[in-house]
Order: structure tokens, then C-alpha cells, then sequence
């Protein structure tokens, strides 16, 4: 990996500037905007002088709240390269958060759009600078009043400023980057990754995921994500990888055809939702032989995959050649073009982690010719600490270790890791950062494992949310709520409820697009989530997938009762974790009457 001989990020971004020059690295969808990697780095040392002008040096910090837009990577890899610690800010936290990330971050400078400016106003802290992105035609200033823009802070650096010594100085144990947890247990704590870290992290991955030059990919997930960071952020820098940014997340699957990406991957909502609107779409065929189709080509798909999952299991012998030809003119006849249809058609590598993938979802994919290596990582791993090998998935598993990453099975089931991209502890927090470290460097992931012969390691849950019933019975919360929402396209987000009770029982929350095309085909004129969750159509739906759910797990786990909430849940809200996340105890208790209601009858 001759792109990673480098002492620091800095060191790889300068050789892939070097090495690519006139390819574009940065653009928005449609190539409204492009931007050429010697355009970025030009702009990134305008921006660099900028801020050092400000007295912005060598371990300071510097606060981000935009969305996913060019100048994200402009800006942070500015302040990188001044040996600086750039940050991203959820953008869905209240400013009472912000103040919390801010005060622990002590950054003087904040770049944001203009409309978190309140947010970022009202958050205060330390903070001296504000710039904002949006433009105002011809002006340096921003389209706020009064409020300096990007190009005031380009145009306001020394012509004198060294920028090259400047980065050069960067060492691999200069801090990179914090990363603020997404809170699904308390305050965001500001994880701490250096240069070092980072450059373990691309190395590893890389290794398992080899990229190159010319691929594409999309960064739509928050810029303060850490499988952002890993991806769309420094293993462009690395590998030369070209970004384009999505504004706005509703928007990902019209953009696959314009940008063709041939790196992909995603939390397992993003690729829930993909199923379910091309199942909706086969379903709605009027053609009945392009139907009939559609219908063999996923049956010789689903069955190719079985096959192939039960000889590496050992359980089997693999596909045969008769199924091997079917599988191929299957492909050619119909799967080559639903990918086509939708725009994932030179994908080479597809991924998804966060949380748990149901078995169908990753058997769907993989059926189609999109197979997801699944993986596992934190923020305080640098991102990914174990992966599925394109041409070896084992599906329900995250795969194995990635060079570099120690892990073991701690006595309880919970799984620690250790190597280089473990953080280097949570900022100006020694207490919780020595709840996470112990004295051996093994960090306690919080998660609890089971690794089978081969090295495969299979997520349980986490420690802190399994279900511990009345009876004493030990459950995955997380694997129950997976085949809910495996049983019906309808059931968008569950919860489920019984730790220290006599059974299981389940919120539901209806998917909005389901919802909908429920709606439309069935003539009903209100499709509001409120109206929804009380029609009888819909109950006897749902009522059915959780039955159909029920047969999958075993009896302990079933749900005995449920209730479809006529609201939705949104990333950032009261429920969910901007990374998608559930918020346990706040569901648990903004919902105390449903739930109770549940178990009184």
C-alpha cells in the first residue's frame, strides 16, 4: 500500500493530489458542482491560511455543522493539515447538546450553513469565529448579514503562511479527529482518534475491501458519522476515490444512476427500504410474464446463495453446475437489469453495519448480485473492526477480525478489542474513558459475541440491552426486532419490551413509503400515520407479519401482544440516535401507558 507509506492523513492526501490532479474528487449530484483534486487542494491551502490567521495551530479544534456538501471535506481537511482536530456536529442536536459537545471540545472556530446558525449561537461555549457556507452571489460574506462566508476565510490568510511546513509537521500522533457518540445511554463523549489511528483503520479495511483510483461512491450518511469519516472522507483522501455529496438522504436512490457507484454500502434501514420498494414495484407488474421473470430469476438467485452459504457453513456442497447455468441466464435475463434499473450496477463492494441485517434482507441482496459484507465497528475503533470477505460472507456473522484488530471473548460473552485503531481515550473524560480501557489496551466493546471455528463473529446484542425476562431468560432484543421488520414492509421501526417481564411485546411504527403505497392501493384517502395505525386493514396485516415473525423465533422471544403507534420516527428525535440507533430508556418511557396497556390488556 505504497499511498499509506505516510506519517500522517495530510501525507496521503498531498500524494493522491499529486497523483490524480485533474480528476474530479468532490461533486453533488448531477455535476452541478465538481471539483478537481487540484482544485480541493488549492482551496484547502486558502482555507488552511485562513484559519491560522485566526490563531487556529497544532491541537486546537475546530467545530463543522453542515450537511453532506463539498465544503465539508474542504474545510476539515484545511484544519487537518494545520495539525488541528476538525469535528463534525449532528446536525438534529438542540443547542443544549451543542453547548455540551462545544464545551467539551473548546473549539474557538465554528463552519456551519446558515440555518444552524441559531443553533450554533445559542450553543456558545468557547467559540469566537462563526463562518457560514451558503454563498451570497459576488460577496465574500455568507447569505447571512453580517456573517463572514467561506471565501471571506480563504481570502483573509497571510500570503506568507507555510502551509507545507505546516503539515509536514503533522505526526501519526497528532490528534486527527473527535468523534462525538451519537448518545443512546447519555451525553455524546468525544472520542479521540490521531493520525496514527486513522491510517491503521484505512490499512486494515483496505486489506479486506481493497479501493482504487476511480471508484465512486455517495456520502449521505452525517458527516459526524464514523463510517462516514472511514469512507467518503479519509479513504478518498487515500485511495483517490471520487465523493459526491447528497444534501438531503430522501433523495439516495434517484441519485445511484447518476453516480453509478462502485463502492456502496449503508445502515440496514437504507437497504430494508430498497427491498421493499422493488418488491413493491415486482408486485405491481401488470405483465404477467415479465412478472412470472422476475419471480424465477429471485427463486434461482435465493437458491444459488443457500447453496453457497451451506458449503461455507459445511453443511452442504455448494451450488452445482446445472444451478450455476441457471443462476448466470437468470442474470443476464432479469437481475442484471434490476441493478441497472437501479443504478448499483458496477458495484464492486457492498457493505452495511450499525446494526444488526436481517437474513433476508442480506439473502435478497446477494440473490440479486449485490452481496453486502457485513461488518462491525464503533467510533472508538476508528470505524471497522471486523469484516466479511467479498467471496466468503458468512451471513448472520460480521465477519473476522481485520488486520491489525486483536479480539477475544471475555468470560460474560462480551467481545474486546485491541490494535491500533483504538482510540486514544474520550476527550478530558479519564473516568469513561477508563470504564472502556483497561490497563492491557483492550477496549470493552460493550457487545456480547459468539465466535464460531472459523473466526466469525456473530453480534448477540449489547451487553447493557439484552432482555433479562422474569423467568431469568437471557434475549436479543436487536434480533427480535429484526425479523419484525423482516416480516412486512409495513413495520418501518419496532421496539420490543419484557426485561423483567412475563413476555415480550413490541411498539410498531409503520414505514412512511409502505404506508403510502398501502394507501394508494388500497383507495384510502387519509395516509397518515395517525389514520393508518387504526385501520383494520392495516392491523390484519400487521397482525399476520407478527405471527409469521413468531414462527422464526423461539418461544421465549415471541411477541404476545403489540400496538402500532400513528406516529413516526425520525433519526435525532426522541427515539432514535442520529445514526439511526434505538434510544431504549426514552422510548420505554415516553411510551410507559402503550406499554403498560400492553401487559394490563
Amino acid at each position: 500500500m505504497a499511498e499509506l507509506e505516510v506519517d500522517s492523513v495530510c501525507g496521503a492526501f498531498q500524494a493522491t493530489v499529486a497523483r490524480q490532479p485533474d480528476e474530479v474528487a468532490l461533486r453533488t449530484p448531477g455535476g452541478a458542482v465538481e471539483i478537481t483534486w487540484a482544485q480541493y487542494a488549492d482551496r484547502v491551502r486558502r482555507i488552511a491560511a485562513g484559519l491560522a490567521a485566526l490563531g487556529v495551530q497544532r491541537g486546537d479544534t475546530v467545530g463543522l455543522m453542515m450537511g453532506n456538501r463539498p465544503e465539508f471535506h474542504l474545510c476539515d481537511t484545511a484544519a487537518m493539515h494545520l495539525g488541528a482536530a476538525p469535528f463534525s456536529v449532528y446536525n438534529t442536536l438542540p443547542a443544549d447538546q451543542v453547548r455540551h459537545v462545544f464545551t467539551n471540545a473548546r473549539n474557538r472556530v465554528v463552519i456551519c450553513e446558515a440555518r444552524y446558525l441559531d443553533t450554533v449561537r445559542e450553543a456558545g461555549g468557547e467559540v469566537e469565529h462563526i463562518f457560514c457556507v451558503d454563498p451570497e452571489p459576488g460577496s465574500a460574506g455568507s447569505g447571512v448579514p453580517g456573517v463572514p462566508g467561506l471565501d471571506a476565510l480563504e481570502q483573509g490568510g497571510d500570503p506568507g503562511f507555510d502551509f507545507d511546513a505546516a503539515w509536514r509537521s503533522v505526526g501519526p500522533d497528532d490528534l486527527l479527529t473527535l468523534i462525538y457518540t451519537s448518545g443512546t445511554t447519555g451525553p455524546p463523549k468525544g472520542v479521540q482518534l490521531t493520525h496514527s489511528n486513522m491510517l491503521a483503520q484505512l490499512r486494515g479495511a483496505h486489506a479486506v475491501l481493497p479501493t482504487q483510483a476511480g471508484d465512486r461512491l455517495i456520502s449521505y450518511l452525517p458527516h459526524a458519522h464514523a463510517a462516514d469519516r472511514w469512507a467518503s472522507h479519509y479513504s478518498s483522501m487515500a485511495w483517490g476515490i471520487q465523493v459526491t455529496d447528497l444534501p438531503d438522504m430522501s433523495g439516495l436512490v434517484a441519485s445511484l444512476p447518476d453516480v453509478r457507484p462502485t463502492f456502496w454500502g449503508g445502515v440496514p434501514r437504507v437497504f430494508e427500504k430498497i427491498k421493499a420498494a422493488l418488491e413493491a414495484g415486482f408486485a405491481r407488474e401488470t405483465d404477467e410474464q415479465r412478472k412470472a421473470a422476475v419471480a424465477w430469476a429471485l427463486d434461482v438467485g435465493r437458491r444459488k446463495v443457500r447453496a453457497e452459504q451451506a458449503q461455507l457453513c459445511g453443511t452442504g456442497a455448494g451450488p452445482d453446475e446445472a444451478l450455476l447455468s441457471e443462476y448466470a441466464k437468470a442474470d443476464e435475463m432479469v437481475l442484471s437489469a434490476v441493478r441497472a434499473r437501479l443504478g448499483l450496477d458496477q458495484v464492486r463492494m457492498s457493505i452495511c453495519g450499525a446494526a444488526p441485517c436481517a437474513l433476508d434482507v442480506l439473502e435478497f441482496f446477494a440473490a440479486i448480485g449485490l452481496p453486502i459484507c457485513e461488518l462491525w465497528g464503533m467510533s472508538e475503533m476508528s470505524c471497522c473492526g471486523t469484516i466479511n470477505p467479498p467471496g466468503a460472507i458468512k451471513m448472520g456473522t460480521v465477519g473476522k477480525p481485520m488486520p491489525g484488530v486483536e479480539v477475544r471473548r471475555a468470560e460474560d460473552g462480551e467481545m474486546l478489542c485491541r490494535g491500533p485503531v483504538v482510540m486514544h481515550g474520550y476527550r478530558n473524560d479519564p473516568e469513561k474513558t477508563a470504564e472502556a480501557l483497561d490497563p492491557d489496551g483492550w477496549l470493552h466493546t460493550g457487545d456480547i459475541v459468539e465466535i464460531d471455528d472459523e473466526g466469525y463473529i456473530k453480534i448477540v446484542d449489547r451487553k447493557k440491552e439484552l432482555i433479562i425476562n422474569a423467568a431469568g431468560k437471557n434475549m436479543s432484543p436487536a434480533n427480535i426486532e429484526a425479523a419484525l421488520k423482516s416480516a412486512h414492509p409495513l413495520i418501518g421501526q419496532t421496539a420490543v419490551i419484557g426485561d423483567r417481564r412475563p413476555y415480550n411485546v413490541a411498539l410498531l411504527v409503520l414505514d412512511p413509503d409502505a404506508a403510502s403505497a398501502y394507501a394508494a392501493e388500497h383507495g384510502l384517502a387519509d395516509a397518515s400515520p395517525a389514520a393508518l395505525s387504526q385501520d383494520p386493514g392495516v392491523l390484519a396485516v400487521l397482525e399476520k407479519a407478527v405471527a409469521a415473525a413468531n414462527d422464526v423465533l423461539a418461544r421465549v422471544e415471541q411477541i404476545k401482544a403489540f400496538t402500532v403507534l400513528g406516529t413516526e420516527w425520525e433519526a435525532g428525535g426522541d427515539e432514535l440516535t442520529p445514526t439511526m440507533k434505538l434510544k431504549r430508556k426514552p422510548i420505554a418511557e415516553k411510551y410507559a401507558a402503550e406499554i403498560e396497556k400492553l401487559y394490563t390488556g
